[in-house]
């Protein structure tokens, strides 16, 4: 997996390339809660990202958490792939997809 990170004045941006996996989720998961300090918005580019197990939905649903005390966080560029394990597991009431 690939995170290229970008920030601009109060957001952030995370573009993940590859799969967000058991193996690379706690890296994800490093970089976001080392990262939310001041930020109001998160935005998670998954134009790139070929794979999502339940260990990234973790990462994902616990950045939530923290963005709905602080701002708002958006998921953007979601493939078809992906957009089906978000409906499965329910994420599609949860997240704000684009």
């Amino acid at each position: 997996m690939n995170i290229v990170k970008t920030s601009e004045d109060t957001k952030l941006t995370f573009a993940i390339e590859g799969r967000l996996d058991t193996t690379t989720a706690p890296q994800l998961e490093g970089e976001v809660k080392g990262a939310l300090t001041g930020v109001t918005e998160l935005v998670l580019d998954f134009s790139r990202l070929e794979y999502l197990s339940s260990a990234g939905l973790r990462v994902i649903l616990a950045a939530q958490k923290i963005m709905n005390r602080q701002g708002k966080m958006v998921v953007c560029h979601v493939n078809g792939n992906i957009q089906e394990v978000f409906e499965v597991t329910g994420f599609t009431n949860v997240l704000t997809i684009v």
